[in-house]
């Protein structure tokens, strides 16, 4: 009893001081990554670009990032993520901030790519950090309360990227999207300073914690290390989990983007043209969404299961975008199937990083998540532009709705794969 009372106090007071910080920064991030889905409902005009255009631009961050995840990774695993971390968010600020300034597709598209180099590293970081602090049997419902970020991003960031455009708009002379880009740029800049000066390397550097505390949470550690495959770097590129793992995220997170990007867009094709009104509206999927990845995450904790909860979720996912398709001229049902999406999408993606987390251990395990992440945000890439082009193809969005139900789908069917291969050999 005076065991399981000394963990719940020191978890919770490593959660109180870690996962509060670490949720703003990745919620700066992640609203840097997608407010280019808020600032096309002004931009494209303004510039002339196309949907084809907006969709390449929003994807080619991805290639940027793709190439330099597992770099950037290996590099926070030996130099420490409190330098590491800090020097992501400064670079991502700036170059977000920068945004402002794009004239031409040229410079769109290269700003967006420099953009996924400077944020490269940023997420697995925070994975592979958390690995640091907490074992297993409590990383599904941390992850998810970390990622909740992502729905608070549409919660806070629908209503905040309006508001600007909006107030914004042709103040001294600068279009309401570029304000966008500026405003919301800044705030990733004093946090990754921050960062440098408010995280710990690991355990044993926390001078908030007590001698006893330290050499609790790092026994649990170190036994957590035990159960791990501790695959040689070099194996992590031939290993078939990790590939599967990698497949599982890139069409999970094909979904996610599909929301990111498009969601404003599904708006206002339902009808509501305000920039304002389409922001409030689109932080209501996010909103449902941050409380169920919590429960969900909490459940399967609590129940020590990972894929079951992850292919109904994911299924969940895929049935909204198809509700959300077949009912896209109805702005209640539309509303209804995106917030279902949501839902499914995040509840998966933040229970998906249970399996390679428990599989791998040491610099495979920073690699591994890297090369996980990279892999299924490539998929960032291919989604904006594979429904960007549906959508000038056919005039509409429900073609591209479709692609995206069955991505999501297909993830489940690849979760399935990972559960009847036989356990490994540690």
């Amino acid at each position: 009893m005076a065991d399981t009372l000394q963990a719940e106090n020191t978890y919770k007071k490593v959660t109180l001081r870690l996962i509060p910080f670490l949720f703003i920064c990745y919620l700066a991030a992640y609203l840097d990554r997608v407010n280019v889905g808020f600032a096309k409902l002004q931009m494209l005009s303004d510039l002339k670009f196309s949907e084809t255009v907006y969709g390449l631009g929003a994807g080619i961050f991805f290639i940027g990032y793709f190439i330099f995840e597992v770099p950037s990774n290996i590099l926070l695993e030996k130099v420490g993520p409190r330098m590491w971390i800090a020097r992501i968010m400064v670079t991502w600020g700036v170059l977000s901030s920068c945004m402002m300034f794009v004239t031409s597709e040229t410079s769109y598209y290269i700003l967006r790519f420099l953009l996924g180099i400077a944020e490269a590293g940023f997420f697995p970081g925070i994975i592979l950090y958390l690995t640091y602090w907490y074992p297993q049997d409590r990383r599904a419902r941390i992850v998810a309360l970390f990622m909740t970020a992502i729905a608070f991003s549409g919660v806070i960031g629908g209503p905040l990227s309006g508001w600007i455009m909006e107030t914004f708009a042709g103040k001294h002379g600068i279009a309401g999207w570029q304000w966008l880009f500026l405003l919301e740029g800044l705030p990733s800049i004093v946090l990754g300073v921050v960062t440098y000066f408010y995280l710990d390397d690991t355990v044993l550097n926390a001078k908030w914690l007590s001698s006893e505390e330290k050499n609790f949470l790092q026994s649990r550690l170190d036994a957590d290390a035990k159960t791990k495959t501790h695959l040689p770097l070099a194996k992590i590129f031939t290993d078939l989990r990790v590939w599967l793992f990698s497949g599982i995220y890139f069409f999970m997170v094909m979904g996610l983007y599909g929301i990111g990007f498009w969601l404003p867009n599904i708006i206002k094709s339902a009808g509501v043209t305000d920039v304002l009104n389409n922001g409030l509206l689109s932080a209501i999927p996010y909103f449902v969404a941050a409380v169920a990845m919590v429960l969900v995450g909490k459940n399967s904790d609590r129940t020590g299961e990972r894929h079951w909860h992850m292919i109904i979720f994911s299924l969940l996912g895929a049935a909204g975008f198809w509700l959300s398709s077949v009912y896209a001229n109805d702005i209640t049902i539309a509303l209804l199937g995106i917030t279902i999406a949501t839902v499914g999408v995040l509840s998966s993606i933040a229970l998906s990083w249970s399996l390679p987390t428990a599989y791998l251990t040491g610099t495979a395990a920073a690699a591994g998540i890297a090369m996980i992440n990279s892999i299924g945000n490539l998929s960032g890439f291919v989604s904006p532009f594979i429904v960007g082009w549906i959508k000038d193809v056919t005039g509409s969005l429900s073609g591209g709705l479709y692609f995206l139900a069955a991505s999501i789908a297909f993830s489940a069917v690849l979760i399935f794969c990972t559960k009847a291969l036989k356990p490994v050999n540690k």
